[in-house]
């Protein structure tokens, strides 16, 4: 990219990152294939679900922290499976006491097994005990600008809107709430859920999201090394589609050479 067009970092809760892409850990076969994927993403920031994950407190069982470094990524746990506020954020105190006071989590309370919608009340309830307790708190939510403009009043430093259901493949459902979203709001805004191909994440940093996260679209590919190194190259095009502005709509066509000066046969 051009020197004058320079794109900035993104700003999380203080810490800058070059890439734009965030990836989950869950669903791959193992931990190599895991670590594999993540590697050829070029993400620096990996989610991992407190519940389902050893991070050493089982003893006989792989450790994510063997094949995902601390020193290397930023590690994002999250509430992923909680259903009440009560639950993820005791899921997220159990994480700053495995990870040794780490306060940067990914909060989403479902609503139900079915969907695994956000629950928006729960979640509520949850950031304001989370963010009175100190920790950086990005979090899942609906579609919904109203709400999400509440979660980025009330103290979350990143706000996580659905593009549709997770692990649905389905893309993003209603691209005029989630421009709606990123219009409003002031902290980062990242598209997390139903991305399902490179398109997807392309469209959503097109919108003008900060960033996209993406887990099953990777693990539940073909083959998700090369699916994972896909993603990374369409956030960064649909990054810089975002600065460089597209082209506007026209009703009737025009030809891309002008007549004038044209040679007459």
């Amino acid at each position: 990219m051009s020197e004058l067009f320079q794109d900035q970092p993104l700003n999380v809760a203080g810490r800058q990152f070059t890439s734009r892409l965030l990836v989950g850990t869950g669903k791959y076969k193992d931990f190599d294939e895991t670590a594999q994927a993540i590697e050829a993403s070029g993400a620096e920031i990996v989610t991992f679900a407190v519940r389902r994950t050893n991070l050493g407190q089982n003893a006989d069982e792989p450790n994510l922290l063997d094949v995902i470094s601390p020193e290397r990524y930023t590690l994002l746990p999250n509430t992923a499976g909680c259903y009440t506020a009560k639950d993820a954020v005791r899921t997220c105190k159990l994480a700053r006491e495995l990870l040794d006071g780490h306060k940067l989590v990914k909060l989403e309370v479902l609503g139900d097994t079915d969907t695994l919608y956000p629950n928006v009340v729960e979640t509520l309830k949850a950031a304001d005990e989370l963010l009175k307790d100190g920790f950086d708190v990005m979090v899942y939510t609906s579609d919904d600008p109203i709400v999400a403009k509440e979660l980025e009043k009330r103290g979350c430093c990143a706000v996580m809107p659905l593009g549709s259901l997770i692990g649905s493949g389905h893309g993003l459902q209603n691209p005029y709430n989630l421009r709606l979203i990123v219009e409003q709001a002031e902290v980062p805004v990242l598209v997390d859920a139903g991305i399902g191909t490179a398109s997807d994440a392309a469209m959503a940093m097109e919108l003008g999201y900060d960033a996209v996260l993406v887990n099953s679209a990777i693990a539940h590919a073909r083959q998700p090394v090369l699916m994972a190194q896909a993603m990374r190259k369409a956030v960064e095009a649909g990054r810089e589609a975002f600065l460089a502005g597209r082209m506007p709509r026209r009703q009737s066509a025009e030809p891309s050479s002008p007549f004038a000066g044209r040679i007459n046969g």
